[in-house]
């Protein structure tokens, strides 16, 4: 029994030209034999012929059958996934926008419910009551300031001072000293 080699793929014995293979069909042996390369496709050396010639090898092709439908699925996919990640990225920053208007709310409601308890409080409602309206208990007197500085000025004796004119008033004051001075 011969030893039989495998190819480098491992796929089966390898086959070499010039050898034989032994085939059996049924009850009868059918031998066959595998022919050389032919002599077309071998290489020769040429030989004093001058430079040797330069043949382009075929290139081989960019992409293969397999490798284009490979792109074809993940371009689909990835269109197909695009719609919804572009709902979900939506859906997001509007529940964070929905929650930061909660939170800025809840600070709201504490505000009012501490401005709330204040006014429950008796002795803050007269203290605004005081300072609002210019409510007095019974029995005390009320004393009012009202600030009048040019009052206040002829009051204590004190030569009143006057505001400055606007520079409107005083242009127009100048005009008028000119227009007499003309005329005289």
């Amino acid at each position: 029994m011969s030893t039989q080699r495998r190819a480098p793929s491992g796929q089966g014995p390898s086959r070499r030209p010039g050898s034989s293979r032994v085939r059996t069909t049924g009850t009868t042996r059918v031998q066959t034999r595998t022919r050389a390369r032919p002599a077309a496709t071998r290489r020769t050396v040429n030989v004093g012929s001058g430079p040797a010639k330069r043949t382009a090898a075929p290139r081989p092709r960019a992409l293969t059958g397999r490798a284009t439908v490979l792109i074809v699925v993940f371009v689909a996919l990835a269109l197909a996934y695009t719609y919804p990640l572009r709902v979900y990225l939506a859906q997001k920053s509007q529940i964070a926008q929905l929650e930061a208007e909660q939170a800025s709310q809840r600070k709201l409601i504490t505000a009012k419910t501490e401005e709330l308890a204040k006014w429950r409080d008796p002795e803050y409602l007269k203290a605004r009551a005081r300072e609002e309206f210019f409510y007095v208990l019974p029995g005390e007197t009320p004393l009012l300031v009202y600030n009048d500085p040019v009052a206040a000025a002829k009051e204590a004796g004190k030569p009143v001072a006057t505001t400055p004119d606007r520079w409107y008033d005083t242009l127009w004051n100048s005009v008028q000293a000119a227009d007499a001075e003309s005329q005289n």
